[in-house]
């Protein structure tokens, strides 16, 4: 059996990701993108079968457009609808998903057909097991599996959806930075974060001056913000707080829980330094280093001063 689905689109993250999940379905696979030309045109790229384009008018919100997402996916039909983390994303979904009667999952990784059901693999219990489930209906998932680079020939065309006018019913008034230290972080392409693994406060010096050295922004893993209160929540890394994509990630005393290291999935390459050689961050990073922090950073910092 062959299962339709569509993909709610809302920015760029994991495009390649939900579009290789939804062709384990084998049906037709429509991607419904809610922003700017730019964005559609980047979808096409990745080789969906139909690429439908929703162009918000100025200083309208892509949730304006929900009901019309939602009554299009309707007439279409599909079994199964992803869409990724997006906080619009999330909210068009929702929508959808109520029009389609649909069952609704979070932190899905794959779908697949078994019989005249589909099955549904997500994250549970913080990351530590992976849940299958079953539906028998229409299937609505937010998608948190790992993105895929698609490379294609030819780009889909990109047809504009017939859309009404929301008018006033949601407008944006204001638009304003969530602050300084979260912007820096979500940008960065360098990152030094630190753990618990760091014995005082004071010793957050020899952090700054690695990461000052690198060139990089500083982070940390919840507990130094929570049960340390040594860093404000805008620079906590992790599924609850922010998801970056740097092109360099450096851990140092992290031990690399899950829920952590969903937060920097997306990273080029995870440097981890720790003292523990059991620590789960080894098995899900590009290099380990294991060893005293207090010995490693020193040096590395003193590397990084001679080349710059």
């Amino acid at each position: 059996m062959n299962v339709d689905s569509w993909i709610i689109v809302t920015d760029e993250r994991r495009i390649g990701g939900m579009l290789a999940a939804a062709r384990q379905l084998g049906g037709r696979v429509t991607a419904a993108v809610v922003g700017p030309r730019s964005l559609a045109d980047a979808v096409a790229a990745n080789g969906f079968d139909r690429v439908l384009w929703y162009s918000p008018e100025d200083g309208t919100p892509a949730e304006a457009y929900a009901a019309q997402v939602a009554e299009a996916a309707n007439a279409a039909a599909p079994r199964v609808v992803l869409s990724s983390d997006a906080p619009a994303g999330r909210v068009l979904l929702g929508v959808v998903a109520r029009k389609l009667d649909a069952a609704v999952v979070a932190s899905a990784r794959g779908v697949n057909v078994v019989g005249n059901g589909i099955l549904v693999s997500r994250s549970a219990a913080e990351g530590k097991v992976v849940e299958t489930l079953e539906a028998s209906g229409t299937l609505a998932c937010i998608f948190d599996g790992d993105d895929v680079l698609q490379i294609i020939p030819q780009p889909t065309a990109v047809e504009d959806a017939p859309i009404v006018d929301p008018g006033s019913s949601l407008r944006v008034v204001e638009t304003e930075l969530a602050g300084a230290d979260s912007a820096g972080l979500l940008t960065a392409t360098r990152v030094v974060s630190v753990g618990l693994g760091l014995r005082a406060k004071e010793d957050l010096k020899q952090i700054e001056e690695l990461a000052a050295a690198v060139h990089a922004e500083v982070a940390c893993s919840l507990p130094v913000c929570d049960d340390m209160r040594w860093f404000e929540s805008s620079r906590v890394v992790g599924t609850s707080h922010n998801q970056i994509a740097p092109d360099l990630y450096i851990a140092v005393g992290i031990s690399g829980q899950p829920q952590h290291m969903a937060g920097v999935r997306d990273a080029k390459v995870v440097v981890a330094i720790n003292n523990d050689p059991e620590a789960r961050i080894f098995k899900n990073c590009d290099i380990g280093i294991l060893g005293d922090l207090y010995q490693v950073v020193p040096a590395l910092t003193a590397a990084f001063k001679a080349v710059n």
